[in-house]
């Protein structure tokens, strides 16, 4: 069965729709606000995206243990036609499918995170009012303050997703998201950081708690990435009721052929 590119959101949809959790990013990024910037692969039930829409193309492709096997074939397959240089994020074990053609320097091991326990927001106190674009230079001043190299997408603050929290008008804390879709009932968190002049004082937790009462409004599973090894962060989440639902790992991809010349 070869592999073949896949212009059906239906199709996708439903493919991606039986693990909504493991696949959340890219059930969001089959709505309009994405789906431009998208190229799509399938070989029988397994599918993987290539994402056009930052700066470094990113390959996903996740997989329950089950089914790594078969989705390891399809990135084989595809990989001829890949960009020269990516970013990937895979489930474990899938890299060496890629081994044969592109040379990987490791970005962490990651967890993917769920909002499983809803009733424990409610132990926290939230904060944080809705940013717009008029926001945009003191969201960018704090994220080259407190979060350099963050993966910010402007457009997402036409979302009226992203919140903040202010101390005499600065923007002290903010939380947002990097998929948002009421369509597929799905949000992804990202983007969240505390200035360091205001870190322990239990921010993150309220403008976190904030946002996911908000999105529990049009979504049904809201999720986030967050490293392994980023041991606060961890916390933070499972204190206002995400759990670890699957690990999945990061990488640089640069073509053999690219690397050697």
């Amino acid at each position: 069965m070869p592999v073949r590119a896949e212009h059906d959101r239906g199709v996708l949809a439903r493919l991606l729709g039986r693990d909504p959790v493991l696949h959340a990013y890219q059930l969001g990024d089959l709505d309009d606000f994405f789906w431009p910037y998208t190229s799509w692969f399938r070989r029988g039930e397994q599918v993987a995206l290539l994402y056009h829409g930052v700066d470094l193309p990113t390959l996903l492709a996740f997989a329950a243990p089950a089914d790594t096997g078969a989705l390891a074939v399809l990135l084989a397959e595809v990989a001829p036609v890949l960009p020269a240089r990516l970013y990937a994020h895979l489930s474990p074990g899938l890299a060496d499918a890629l081994s044969g053609s592109f040379r990987l320097a490791s970005g962490g091991r990651h967890h993917r995170m769920a909002l499983t326990d809803p009733v424990r927001l409610g132990g926290v106190a939230p904060a944080g009012v809705v940013l717009g674009a008029a926001d945009l230079p003191q969201v960018r001043e704090l994220y080259a303050r407190a979060y350099p190299g963050n993966w910010f997408d402007e457009r997402m603050l036409q979302t009226g997703q992203y919140l903040g929290v202010r101390d005499g008008g600065a923007l002290v804390a903010v939380a947002g998201v990097h998929v948002f879709s009421p369509v597929y009932r799905v949000a992804a968190l990202g983007n969240v950081t505390t200035h360091p002049a205001w870190r322990g004082r239990g921010l993150g937790a309220s403008v976190v708690a904030a946002l996911c009462a908000r999105l529990r409004e049009t979504v049904e599973h809201v999720t986030l990435n967050v490293k392994a090894d980023n041991v606060a962060a961890v916390r933070l989440y499972e204190r206002v009721g995400f759990t670890r639902v699957a690990d999945y790992d990061e990488w640089t991809l640069t073509a053999l052929a690219a690397a050697a010349g």
